[in-house]
């Protein structure tokens, strides 16, 4: 499986940006995905997770502000993020497994997408 994230950029605080994650090659009946993201000097930390049939989960920092969805049929997961703070900025990475729930700990996804970095400006 291969995972390409893209959408990431320079926006002013209080912005938004649309992030999206692309799979291709094997195809899972059903996958989770979520996004994570590492700042820098700092561990990679969780950020949102979606189940296969929809159901979501954020992390306390992004709750309200983000938004995870997905197109089944375009293989795609997207985490829309609205009234973007200074500490948002980060590389932004999503991640998939195969499985029905959501999960939100690095070592329970199997593939990783690159990064894309976002950085708000104060």
């Amino acid at each position: 499986v291969q995972l390409q994230a893209s959408g990431g950029g320079l926006v002013q605080a209080g912005g938004s940006l649309r992030l999206s994650c692309a799979a291709s090659g094997r195809t899972f009946r059903s996958y989770a995905t979520g996004w994570f993201r590492q700042a820098p000097g700092k561990e990679r930390e969780f950020v949102a997770a979606i189940s296969w049939n929809d159901y979501t989960y954020y992390a306390d920092s992004v709750q309200g502000r983000f938004t995870i969805s997905r197109d089944n049929a375009k293989n795609t997961v997207y985490l829309q993020m609205n009234a973007l703070k200074p500490e948002d900025t980060a590389h932004y990475y999503c991640a998939l497994r195969g499985g029905a729930n959501y999960y939100t700990r690095e070592g329970e996804y199997d593939y990783w997408g690159q990064g894309t970095l976002v950085t708000v400006s104060s």
